[in-house]
């Protein structure tokens, strides 16, 4: 499991949530990209947000490979999903401005 955290500007509830799901989507859609789905035996994503300002952005995903999964490193698809995750939430910001 690898979290980052991010720091941001004030954001409305909606806006939050909007985030959240946006992250989640782009760090699962990664994760479907390089790893067939019945070669997964757990795939949690967890996005939040925490503080009014600045806004403290959190991911954490939990990856379990199927055992006969043996040329793909779990650790390193979780860390470049959790930097997927990001980009979508800065390019999400972004639009915000």
């Amino acid at each position: 499991m690898l979290v980052v955290e991010l720091g941001f500007p004030e954001l409305t509830t909606e806006q939050i949530e909007l985030l959240g799901s946006t992250a989640e989507d782009a760090a699962r859609k990664y994760v479907l990209s390089k790893v067939s789905l019945k070669d997964i035996d757990r795939l949690d994503i967890s996005v939040e947000a925490d503080g009014a300002k600045p806004v403290n952005v959190t991911v954490e995903i939990n990856l379990v490979l199927a055992s006969k999964t043996k040329d793909v490193d779990p650790d390193a698809l979780v860390k470049e999903a959790v930097n997927v995750a990001h980009k979508a939430t800065e390019n999400f910001l972004r639009k915000l401005k």
